[in-house]
């Protein structure tokens, strides 16, 4: 039986911490969350949903942090504490500020662990994971290996990194054929190709995740598994809206779905398939996977 992270597990939190980018107007902060003790503990890396910021998504951080991973989470340019709007000659390429933010957080991991106490003797860096929400894991993906392309269908340049050893899509960005007319005015980049993205990965999607951003049904955010290469593992969440319960924090404005329930499948399903990805416990995935169809919780698919 897969065993979740024990609510008692005591935790720190330590932030900011800037991230050395040079000379950005706007440089990138992180909040580093990780047990209170052990050692060689693995990294994940979390890329955050449009507008949110390194203090959302409490409810995935607190569990994955209690389950023994340290979690970096930046504050991305588009975090709406900076007030970027679609007027803001900035924002234009905003999402590739995004894809250096993360780079900038695995090419600096040493130093960001440095200045969170003790992490740096008690983090593994070479057991790290990038994790993403929505926007986020569009920006994951491109780490993971997939691009983006442009207006004539052309896939752009490749910012993988070797950095990543595996990576979760949480309600992930679809194909780009089927934006709305406002998508494909304000947020042209929502057009991943996600051929190239060879790094092993778990999609989670919910089945009742409806964009605004696309034309068609929730099926759009199965497409990160479905126009992947393996390795890849997919978790459809029933009754799953866009924030799958409130991972982005307790009842927050933009969850209408509410579940603690679905939170911590999530969360959990996160830690079991880090787990194994990371070579920590080669059979937790097996273990939730089974005792997650055991009660018709959810369902799965994979290629490898």
């Amino acid at each position: 039986m897969f065993t979740p992270a024990q609510s008692r597990t005591k935790t720190v939190a330590i932030k900011p911490i800037t991230v050395p980018t040079g000379d950005r107007a706007v440089p990138p902060q992180v909040k580093v969350t990780a047990p209170a003790e052990g050692r060689g503990l693995p990294v994940i890396v979390f890329s955050h949903g449009n507008a949110w910021s390194m203090d959302g998504y409490g409810p995935l951080v607190d569990r994955w942090a209690a389950a023994g991973f340290v979690v970096v989470q930046p504050t991305h340019l588009d975090s709406r504490r900076n007030a970027i709007g679609f007027d803001d000659p900035r924002f234009g390429t905003i999402w590739r500020v995004r894809i250096d933010d993360l780079r900038a957080v695995l090419d600096h991991l040493d130093a960001i662990l440095a200045e969170a106490g003790d992490l740096i003797d008690r983090a593994d860096r070479t057991s790290v994971a990038v994790v993403g929400h929505s926007w986020g894991a569009q920006t994951v993906g491109t780490l993971l290996g997939a691009r983006v392309f442009d207006a004539q269908g052309t896939a752009g340049e490749d910012f993988s990194h070797g950095g990543a050893k595996a990576g979760v899509l949480i309600a992930a960005t679809g194909s780009g054929d089927s934006l709305t007319p406002f998508a494909v005015e304000h947020l042209p980049f929502m057009r991943p190709d996600y051929s190239t993205m060879t790094t092993p990965a778990l999609v989670i999607a919910g089945d009742k995740d409806q964009s605004k951003m696309s034309t068609r049904g929730p099926d759009w955010f199965l497409d990160a598994f479905e126009l992947s290469p393996a390795p890849k593992h997919l978790l459809v969440v029933p009754g799953g809206e866009h924030t799958l319960g409130g991972i982005a924090g307790e009842a927050v404005s933009e969850t209408t779905d509410t579940d603690a329930d679905r939170v911590a499948l999530v969360a959990d399903a996160v830690t079991a398939y880090l787990l194994d990805a990371l070579d920590r416990d080669p059979d937790a995935w097996s273990r939730f996977r089974a005792d997650t169809e055991a009660v018709e919780k959810a369902s799965f698919q994979h290629k490898d």
